[in-house]
């Protein structure tokens, strides 16, 4: 702690230095001036805690340094010592604040009772100006993920409280319910593995940053970290003027920080922020990865039908248990053809692979009874330098995720036969379109009708009748997908002869009907 005595006669300065207990208080330091130009320069250069300041000095007098002291951001206390006991000095003392008022000549007793009050207050003050930015520091860590939680849940559903209304007017002085609302997504994936290191929060906390303080300008929206997702940036516009120049400066910006190629997706305007998000997540999992743009829209979204890997499960299936490596990639290559020629290569395409790539995996696992404790390979970059899509290098990353399976399948000990009902289900999968029923199975398998239907039941949670449906009905939902065939088509093709009683069945499956589910998809 530092403490300074201001007086022009030097025996006074002496003489507090003196008396004075001060290592009882913890004050180290003690300096000395003799008027109070030199008393500001000191004081602005080593901020003491504890100031003992003459009313009566030459160039600038004690009224004056208490006034200067008053309007400056100091948490001093400041200590008045006169030899002149007169009100207009006790006045200006207290007026400025003045910690306290002691006469010359100095008592020791008061002297030391004066300060020991000072460092007292000083100290408790101290402490609490301490405790505030501590919980000013916590309120701006945890406000952002107070708002984050905020935003992310009306997106997620639209239930926007009175209170929820309320807090939003007061932090962001808009009514938000009343606004036309746009939202635009920033998929962060190639800007974290590209530029931040792997570092997601740290990418998040830059880029959120950037966005809102382009943002706060004219209070056009603001930018949150969607709490259900785990890299997705959100830019929630509540003023439509300025979109799509924001999104463009965005873009820049984001640009000259990281170097990355960002796409933007841009919704459509709706009072309702979730249907403006959902307009926007439509456009960011539809929209093509090829076609590098700046910002998406709904023009730029390509209907067709998703590629399935299940599609191909058999096909991938023997070239995997030929145990050739080549085989596989062969066969792989062929999918990845017809991947690039027919579909659209999106977010959703994508997910829709590594979600059937994991289904399929899983699968044969079962079907080796083979188990791996290490985590298989997870292909994931698949973005150049600049962030934009590489199909090559995604290519590669696929095919190291269905190598990296055939080598665990390939080198367990031994394979197990499949079992019965396994050899049931696969011929039920590639016989479902025709009339099948238990006898014909038992005499297909040489098992009794009562151990397939037991045992069927109990390794597939279904009987065989319920298993068929249920192929059925999955086949159906795809092939519904397409809208030049016919509901007696559909219907045929997944061995129906009555497409009233296929509808009946459907209905009872799906919930819906045929016809509905198909406007449904569209």
């Amino acid at each position: 702690m530092k403490a300074i005595i201001i007086d022009d006669e030097k025996h006074v300065r002496e003489g507090l230095l003196l008396l004075a207990e001060w290592d009882k208080h913890g004050i180290t330091t003690i300096l000395e001036a003799e008027d109070g130009d030199e008393a500001i320069e000191l004081i602005t250069k080593h901020r003491p805690e504890i100031i003992f300041t003459d009313m009566r000095m030459p160039k600038r007098d004690g009224i004056t340094l208490l006034k200067w002291l008053h309007t400056s951001d100091l948490t001093s206390k400041t200590i008045v010592v006169s030899g002149y006991d007169d009100f207009e000095y006790m006045r200006n003392a207290i007026q400025y604040k003045s910690f306290d008022y002691i006469l010359k000549p100095i008592e020791p007793d008061v002297l030391n009772e004066t300060l020991d009050k000072a460092v007292k207050e000083w100290n408790e003050q101290a402490r609490s100006r301490k405790s505030q930015v501590e919980e000013n520091r916590v309120m701006n860590e945890v406000k952002p993920i107070y708002w984050d939680r905020i935003f992310s849940s009306l997106c997620a559903n639209e239930s926007m409280t009175g209170e929820m209304v309320e807090k939003v007017e007061k932090e962001f002085g808009v009514s938000l319910p009343n606004l036309q609302k746009t939202v635009a997504l920033l998929p962060i994936k190639p800007i974290v593995m590209k530029s931040f290191q792997g570092d997601r929060d740290l990418a998040f906390f830059t880029l959120i940053n950037i966005c809102n303080e382009l943002l706060r300008k004219q209070n056009d929206g603001v930018c949150f970290r969607n709490s259900n997702k785990e890299e997705e940036l959100v830019v929630l516009f509540w003023n439509d003027k300025n979109v799509t120049y924001l999104l463009e400066e965005i873009y820049s910006l984001i640009y000259q920080y990281s170097k990355v190629l960002a796409v933007i997706a841009l919704g459509e305007k709706s009072k309702k922020v979730n249907a403006a998000y959902q307009s926007a997540l439509e456009v960011y999992s539809k929209s093509t990865l090829i076609e590098q743009k700046k910002i998406v829209t709904h023009k730029d979204v390509k209907q067709g039908p998703l590629l399935h890997l299940l599609d191909h499960s058999n096909e991938l299936k023997w070239a995997i248990r030929s145990g050739s490596e080549e085989h596989v990639q062969s066969q792989l290559n062929e999918v990845f053809s017809l991947l690039e020629r027919k579909h659209t290569l999106s977010i959703e395409q994508l997910q829709v692979w590594d979600d059937q790539f994991k289904q399929l995996r899983n699968n044969w696992l079962e079907e080796y009874e083979t188990r791996r404790k290490e985590p298989f390979y997870l292909g994931s970059d698949y973005w150049n330098e600049d962030g934009s899509f590489s199909y090559r290098k995604y290519k590669d990353e696929k095919s190291k995720e269905f190598i990296d399976l055939i080598q665990t399948l390939t080198q367990a000990k031994y394979q197990k036969e499949k079992n019965n009902m396994q050899h049931i289900a696969a011929y039920l999968q590639q016989h479902y379109q025709e009339d099948i029923n238990l006898q014909d199975i038992a005499d297909r398998f040489y098992l009794s009708r009562e151990y397939i239907s037991r045992k069927f039941k109990q390794d597939y949670g279904a009987t065989i009748t319920d298993y068929i449906t249920n192929i059925r009905m999955e086949k159906a939902k795809k092939l519904l997908e397409n809208p030049y065939l016919k509901i007696y088509e559909v219907a045929y093709g997944v061995g129906y002869g009555n497409e009233k009683y296929f509808s009946k069945v459907f209905k009872k499956h799906a919930g819906v009907t045929p016809n509905e589910y198909r406007h449904a998809q569209i």
